[in-house]
This record gives C-alpha cells, structure tokens and sequence, in this order.
C-alpha cells in the first residue's frame, strides 16, 4: 500500500466501516459480538492505525474528533508529545492561557491536567485501533502488515510507558490490567524483536518510493535503540551496551545524513520544510509522520510545530521579508527559554534585533534558528510571547523554493526518528561512564562532530578531545530541540526532577530562576476519570 495515506487518500477515506470511536476508557472496550454481523474494512483499519498519529480524526483537520469530549487538534498526537516533552524543560515555555498550559510551564500538573490526558487518550485509542486490526486479521493474512500494526502498537505502548509509567495494558479487545513500568519494558523489547524478521528492510525513502511512512526493520532498530538508551530511567538497569549495538544497526544501513542545502536553505533547515519528504533531507528520516496540504490535514501535526512557534513578524526566509512560516497560520504562543539560547551562544550574547538566519550566522551554527528582534531574551512576562526569542526551526517553505500545496496546512512530515538520532544514541552508550566523569569514545566524538559538521559548527579532535557528560546533554538540545524528546533526555542525565538536582532554568518550578520539584514529576498522572472508571488501575506515585 503505497505511501500509507499521503497524497493517495483523502482523509474522509480512512472512516471505517467498523464505525469505530474512542472515548474514556479507550482500553476498556467490549469484544466484537461474533453474531452481529459487521462489516469491516482492514485495509481502512490498517490506514487507522497509522493515521492516529497523523490525524484528529477521519474528517481531517475540520472532522470530527477521534478522542470523545477533546478537540481533534488539541488531541493531536504530536501536538501532546511535543507539549509533554519541551514546555516542562530547559526548550520552551508558551504565553498562553489555555487549560494546561501553566502545568507544563512550571511543573505543577496533576492528575486533572487536561493536556496530559489528551495524549493518554490518544495514545490508548491509536492502542486500541492496532488490537482491533489484530484482533480482525488473527494469525492470517499479511505478515508484514500484522508486523507493522504490532510495531505502532509497540510504539505508542512505549509513549504511554515512558509518560506514564505503570500503565493499563492489554492485547486484544479484553479489559485492560495495569503493568508496572518494567513489565511494559520487558513486553516492549520482547515485541519488537519477534516482529523485526517480518518488518520491511531499513532503507532510505523518499515519499515517492513505496513503505515511506510504514515501519521498517530501521523503525524497530531505532525504537530499541531508544528503550535501552533510557533502560536504567525505566528498570533500573542499564543496557547501554544494546542501546549501542542497535543505535550501530541504523546508522550501518543506508539511512543518509542530510549534508547538503539548497538555495538559501541549509541542510538542517531541509529536515524540518515542507519537501522535507521529496528533498535529500528524507533520507535522514528513519520514520516520518506523514502531512499534506491538501489530503492529510491537522491543527495537532507539524502545523502546530510551525505556527505556535511563529507571530506574524517572525521571517524565515532570508530573500523575502515579507514572508513568515509559508503558512497562513502564525498563532505566536511558544518561544525559547534563555537556556536553550545559550547552548549556542556559551561565551557571548547573542545579537538583538536578528532575524533566525542572521542569528545562525552570528552562532556559527546552523542550528541556532532564533528571532531575537523585537524579542528579549529573558521570560519575565509568560504571557508576552516576545519575552523568550523566537523559534523559526518548523516552516513549511520548500528548499527548492517551490509552491506548496495548500496556504494554510503544510507538507512538512514529522520525522519521529531520524539517523542523527543514532549518531548520539551510540556516542553517549559507548561513553566511558555515564555520570559527571563520562567522556566519549573516538567513534563517539566522530559521530558528535559528524553532526556539528553538518551545522557547519566546531568539532573537535576524536583522538585528544572528547566531549564531557554536560556537553553531550547540551549536545542533544542542540540537535533535537523542539522536536519533542528533551524532557526525556533531561531525566536521563539527572537533571530534571528531583529535589537535588543542581541544573535549574528559568521558571523551573514556578520560580523565575528556577528551583527543584519532586522527582515523581518525572511521570505524569494517570487521568484522574480513569482511576475513578477502572478498578484495575492505581494512581502514580506522588498524586493523589
């Protein structure tokens, strides 16, 4: 099935004739009736499964919702990773006043944080939509397929576990029981290594080769690879030696290292525009959500990543000042925290009054894509969206400076898992310890300065100068900031909940210099309307 559901179907085709919806409870779901005649689409359902993390529903950006009683775009899988993972940390922090929203900013949510159950929602419904399709398909039809719906499963399986910790679980269409986090660890391993054998190969693609968007052998390797990296945070034991040997399978396959840029566009920039799936720059993606102007369309997907982080004198493009995001969309709402600012900035201020492009210069890094004009650099007032400098990382411009397809929703795919990521897997598992004393190997710091390289940034020599525990921390922001990963990194080095933690930002905690939390903040709470409908589950520690 070519290109999953990108450019080939419009969304109102992925409605299923199973007439399936989520709600509270998305688990908690009665088995089909065998003497009910139903007539079921498992090509559709197929499509679902891949679709929930692309889409609010099967009406699109303006359809109905997916997630009963929460707005389709709201709910938006990427919408609430992103959320989850960047305003709680050291990246962002947004100016809104929506439910939520102060939570995240200051690290107060609970059990009734209404984002955070969106993303349970979402997660535990996408969940339910691949037990269906295995439920429907049993042990026939297509291995590869079964394989695939096996590997989203695992995947959103992971989300859950790594967000929520002991989570309700099931395979079939039975009523869930909660597993601690380290059963959901082991179930997730075990998963992923049957289904490996059944997954098409890992192989570079571009959006016009058929599996681009599918989940490979490459996906599989790449989620392995993340468990182990975060092995210890989860079990208590580390696996850092497998978090290696599977970062080493990506990065030995054909996946390529986006070097190259185009027109006035770098090689990082491509990652993240709206031909990132036509360009050179797809050959990095390891595993891209899918989004089309015109027939994959969300308030939830990139466009969030795009337009919350753009205001209407924001310019990306350095040869039209006239231009924004390429989006008719700039909602003006998240903006870096100073400390991210200061990651490419560590001996100077950064300039005022720049423009992003004019600020990576000024950085020697590509990567450093912050409007400073009309910004300050320090957050004193959250809800002043130029307090913080500008992100102009997400655009939905193309680097060959063509015309996208729509004015208001972007092409621009989400690459979930892309090779740098396992560049920095396999430099910080093969580190020499994994605390302040860590340095890493010569095969680390080449893969680091691989990296910096394509940024066109300083490396350093792998044989007399490696990189220190704080620099490769800092490193993964870097790379990776505002694509939904730093809290998760920040738990992994030590630095983010915990009553002893040295590292602050500003407004950690509430406060404007920043001061510790609990370190049962780490996870977040299991929806209060769940605890209350499911006798099988027990609240997180830490809530009430």
């Amino acid at each position: 099935m070519k290109k999953i559901f990108k450019h080939t179907l419009p969304a109102a085709a992925l409605a299923l004739t199973l007439g399936m919806t989520s709600c509270v409870n998305d688990l908690d779901v009665t088995p089909i009736d065998p003497n009910l005649s139903t007539e079921v689409s498992l090509d559709g359902l197929f499509l679902k499964c891949y679709a929930n993390l692309a889409l609010p529903g099967n009406g699109g950006a303006n359809g109905d919702s997916d997630i009963d009683g929460y707005d389709g775009g709201t709910a938006g899988f990427i919408r609430q990773l992103w959320n989850s993972n960047e305003l709680p940390t050291d990246e962002s922090i947004c100016c809104w006043g929506d439910p939520g929203i102060a939570g995240f900013n200051f690290n107060q949510y609970d059990a009734s944080h209404p984002m955070m159950h969106m993303y349970y929602y979402r997660l535990t419904t996408g969940i339910n939509y691949c037990n269906s399709y295995l439920n429907e398909v049993g042990e026939g039809g297509d291995a590869q397929k079964r394989a695939e719906v096996r590997w989203v499963r695992a995947l959103q399986y992971y989300m859950l576990m790594d967000a929520f910790g002991n989570i309700p679980f099931t395979e079939n269409l039975s009523k869930p029981s909660q597993i601690t986090r380290k059963e959901a660890y082991d179930w997730i391993e075990k998963e992923l290594l049957a289904i490996e054998p059944d997954l098409m190969d890992a192989k570079a693609m571009k959006s016009t080769d058929d599996g681009y968007g599918r989940a490979t052998k490459g996906a599989c390797w790449m989620l392995l690879a993340r468990l182990y990296l975060n092995a210890e945070v989860y079990t208590g034991q580390a696996q850092w030696a497998k978090a290696a040997e599977y970062a080493k399978k990506v990065i030995d396959a054909n996946y390529q290292l986006n070097t190259t840029g185009a027109n006035q566009w770098s090689a990082y920039q491509m990652l993240f525009m709206g031909d990132n799936g036509e360009s050179s720059a797809a050959y990095e993606a390891i595993f891209p959500i899918l989004q089309d102007g015109a027939t994959t369309t969300s308030w939830g997907g990139s466009l969030f990543c795009i337009a919350s982080t753009f205001d209407g004198s924001m310019h990306a493009n350095a040869n039209d000042a006239s231009a924004t995001n390429n989006t008719t969309q700039a909602w003006g709402g998240n903006r870096a925290r100073p400390e991210l600012v200061k990651k490419f900035f560590p001996l100077a201020n950064a300039p005022e009054d720049a423009q992003s492009f004019t600020m990576a210069t000024a950085a020697g890094d590509d990567r450093a894509l912050f409007c400073s004009e009309g910004h300050t650099l320090d957050v004193e007032k959250v809800t002043e969206f130029t307090n913080g400098y500008g992100v102009a990382k997400w655009t939905n411009f193309r680097s060959d400076n063509g015309a996208t397809k729509d004015a208001q929703f972007p092409d621009t795919d989400f690459f979930l898992f892309r090779l740098a990521e396992a560049y920095l897997t396999y430099a910080e598992a093969t580190m020499t310890s994994h605390d302040k004393n860590g340095k890493t190997t010569k095969e680390g710091t080449e893969l680091i300065n691989k990296i910096r390289s394509r940024a066109h940034t300083t490396t350093r020599n792998s044989d007399t100068d490696a990189y220190s525990f704080d620099d490769l921390c800092d490193e993964w922001a870097r790379e990776f900031y505002y694509e939904g990963r730093r809290r998760v990194d920040l738990i992994r080095f030590g630095k983010f909940g915990g009553n002893d933690v040295e590292y602050k930002w500003q407004w950690k905690g509430g406060a404007y210099n920043g001061t510790t939390f609990s370190a049962d903040l780490n996870i977040y709470a299991i929806p209060s309307n769940e605890i209350a409908t499911n006798s099988n589950l027990k609240q997180n520690d830490g809530y009430k």
